[in-house]
């Protein structure tokens, strides 16, 4: 907390969704006086439109202690934050015969309860017994992780959003921004308001630090301080289908698919174009070839099914995926980094003190890391401001993400972020 003898510190956050808006609130939390800005509504972009799944079952030690300090903050918000709810729920990672992934996974498992996780290896037909939901007999092998479960992404930004302007925070939506230099001021941030023409003119303000947070516009908002960073957006699909299931929350690893229970029925995606997408302009609906991935994935992994109609009438069970040409589908944007962790810290620390903090580059895992990652930044900005040394013992901010690892002009391939193989890769 700021000592009550001096001014609190100015922070502005620059993006709407779970990560930023943690990061507002947790600073609110710790004394500073913050500004959130989002060039849209709350939850308006890739929180929104997230699949809301929540696991801590990672086998690197870092990915470990971040999902599972989420897990523990999406928990206690279930506990303590009106309008958000948390869904226990077991996750399963399940690896078809033929993978050549397969042979890894027993020692990924072995890492991931180094780390304290609750992951067990099952044997497939054990699975099967467990989840009657499941088609199981085409498993090489599976993982359970029983510390898992899901959630509705828009109503924890909202609700969190809430509690941080209660906390102080001035949020200020439909409210676009563009960053300008550090001055004796401070860090220049140029506020318009989001409907009128850049040229209108734009309110400066000055800021002791700015984090951006936001997203697929990270890029683009930072160059307009004059900093580089390889973050690149892609593009990624689920849906919602009308079915009953009520089992667990799954993660088909051969084919690249996940679903989970949904208040509706079912959902599921992941529908990656390993390909740049334009944040301003990609296609926002589900294409063909994805709803019917989706249906084939599903139909080889879950058992006949009733349909909703069906009830009381299980022997009249279809296979789920003839219920996808009416789901409700879309898709949203993910972004990459060059090896795949994220982006986490000072971006102008090479220039002195550090003023402009990045947090970015998720890989498809941002909203579940969002509760852990808002917290680390945090600490850092507010840290950083007091003079922590960066690099020093006492410095919260997390090594692995530091953005300065790269100089901003990397190129890279884009690889779909659940994907098993970077879970069995050696630490």
């Amino acid at each position: 907390m700021t000592n009550a003898d001096e001014a609190a510190p100015t922070v502005a956050v620059v993006g709407g969704g779970a990560v930023g808006v943690t990061t507002a609130h947790d600073l609110a939390a710790r004394g500073a006086d913050v500004t959130l800005y989002e060039r849209g509504g709350l939850a308006a972009a890739s929180s929104g439109r997230a699949a809301g799944l929540l696991y801590d079952a990672y086998a690197e030690d870092v990915d470990a202690a971040v999902g599972a300090r989420s897990i523990e903050r999406f928990r206690a918000f279930d506990r303590s934050l009106p309008g958000f709810s948390f869904s226990p729920c077991p996750y399963v990672i399940a690896v078809r015969e033929g993978d050549p992934d397969a042979d890894a996974v027993p020692a990924m498992v072995d890492r991931m309860r180094d780390h304290g996780r609750d992951v067990t290896l099952v044997d497939p037909a054990a699975l099967g017994e467990r989840f009657p939901s499941l088609r199981t007999d085409d498993l090489a092998v599976a993982a359970v992780a029983e510390g898992a479960g899901w959630t509705d992404p828009p109503s924890y930004v909202r609700a969190l959003a809430e509690r941080a302007a209660g906390e102080g925070v001035a949020v200020e939506t439909d409210t676009a921004v563009a960053l300008g230099p550090w001055t004796d001021a401070g860090r220049e941030v140029r506020v318009r308001d989001a409907g009128t023409d850049e040229s209108s003119g734009a309110e400066t303000r000055a800021f002791d630090a700015v984090v951006v947070a936001a997203g697929a516009h990270t890029r683009s908002l930072l160059a307009d301080a004059g900093v580089s960073v390889p973050v690149v957006s892609y593009r990624v699909q689920a849906l919602v289908a009308r079915s009953d299931y009520a089992g667990p929350m799954v993660y088909d690893a051969t084919a690249e698919a996940y679903l989970r229970p949904h208040p509706e029925g079912l959902l599921a995606g992941d529908g990656t174009e390993p390909v740049p997408a334009d944040p301003d302009d990609y296609r926002r609906e589900a294409d063909d070839w994805f709803r019917e991935d989706a249906a084939g994935v599903l139909d080889e992994r879950l058992a006949r099914v009733a349909r909703p109609d069906d009830a009381g009438q299980p022997d009249r069970g279809e296979r789920i995926g003839h219920d996808l040409d009416d789901a409700r589908a879309w898709a949203g944007l993910c972004t990459a980094t060059p090896d795949g962790d994220p982006l986490v810290g000072p971006v102008d620390a090479e220039e002195g003190d550090a003023t402009l903090f990045v947090a970015a580059g998720w890989q498809g895992h941002g909203f579940m890391r969002a509760p852990a990652v808002g917290e680390v930044v945090a600490e850092g900005v507010l840290a950083s401001l007091a003079g922590v040394a960066l690099d020093g013992p006492d410095s919260p901010w997390t090594g692995a993400f530091d953005p300065r690892r790269f100089d901003g002009t990397e190129s890279f391939e884009i690889v779909e972020g659940m994907s098993l193989s970077s879970r069995t890769e050696e630490e």
